[in-house]
């Protein structure tokens, strides 16, 4: 699988560790260089696997604060201190679908520690088209100490098979593999990732089918007045007047069988995140938000 990687993306195999899904990778990064007394710095409403994994550790998670709803590098780094042994950064960010820019995060990378690791989180890597826009793979071959994270269980749509992999310096990858477990992929999700790289169009019509349609979906939620925040990944962060009406339209939308996402948890509990998905259900879904609001009364 490494070798159909290195293919894939042009990079050395040597360099790329598979996981159990990135959360795994995600979490090895965490136990392997941040123990007790430790912080590990992320953005404020990042991805929850990372103060998760942290904590398992027994390292201290600190979050950092956002500029409207995006990482904010002066931030970080005003929390950065020589404690600080990790810094994650989901690129684009789940839930808000945000980004840094490749400057945004060769800045960050100069500013922080030489020692702490700078985690670039790039789940949703090939959904963007920004010309400003890395997925890490080019600062890897810069920095020694950035580690680039990958997933296929976005726009392969593999997640069940829990298959991901990391691009990092070699001395990152041999301490990773001091720790990892030996049989920590299994062969079937290797094999399918292996066949998945090879299907270009599959790719190439997933991401046309998410421009037509993610943009689609937004226009009708601001038709409905509803604010959309403007992200680059496969899904919308729709912002309701407050956190009943959003917890009523998910309940709403639940009893017709319409699954989207709440997510208080993240500290955004008067918004709610909608995956795009296919044309019709694009359409009923939003038909439903549009009856839901006709009836809704604070």
């Amino acid at each position: 699988m490494r070798e159909s990687l290195a293919k894939k993306h042009g990079i050395d195999k040597d360099k790329i560790i598979c996981g159990n899904g990135s959360d795994e990778v995600l979490s090895l990064l965490a136990h392997c260089f941040a123990g007790p007394e430790d912080e590990v710095i992320y953005s404020e409403h990042g991805f929850l696997v990372y103060p998760i994994a942290v904590r398992a550790a027994g390292a201290i998670p600190v979050p950092a604060p956002e500029k409207n709803l995006r990482a904010d590098v002066t931030s970080i780094l005003s929390l950065s201190t020589e404690k600080t042994k990790l810094c994650y950064i989901a690129n684009p960010n789940n839930p808000t679908g945000t980004y840094l820019s490749t400057n945004e995060l060769i800045t960050l990378r100069q500013g922080l520690p030489e020692k702490c690791i700078l985690v670039i989180d790039s789940a949703y890597a090939e959904y963007v088209d920004e010309s400003d826009y890395s997925d890490g793979i080019n600062l890897v071959n810069k920095y020694n100490n950035i580690a680039c994270t990958r997933t296929f269980s976005k726009i392969y749509g593999l997640a069940a098979l829990r298959i991901g992999w990391m691009y990092a310096s070699k001395d990152i990858v041999e301490y990773i593999n001091r720790i990892r477990l030996p049989f920590n992929t299994n062969s079937i999700a290797q094999m399918a990732a292996i066949e998945a790289l090879k299907d270009n169009k599959f790719i190439k019509d997933a991401k046309k089918h998410n421009d037509i349609w993610k943009p689609w979906t937004e226009k009708k939620l601001e038709e409905y007045g509803i604010r959309t925040i403007p992200g680059v990944a496969n899904f919308i962060l729709a912002k309701f007047d407050d956190e009943m009406q959003a917890n009523s339209c998910l309940q709403f939308l639940e009893k017709q069988g319409i699954l989207i996402r709440g997510i208080k948890e993240y500290g955004l509990p008067e918004y709610l995140r909608i995956t795009v998905g296919l044309e019709e259900e694009n359409k009923v879904m939003c038909k439903e938000i549009q009856n839901f609001l006709n009836q809704y009364e604070k």
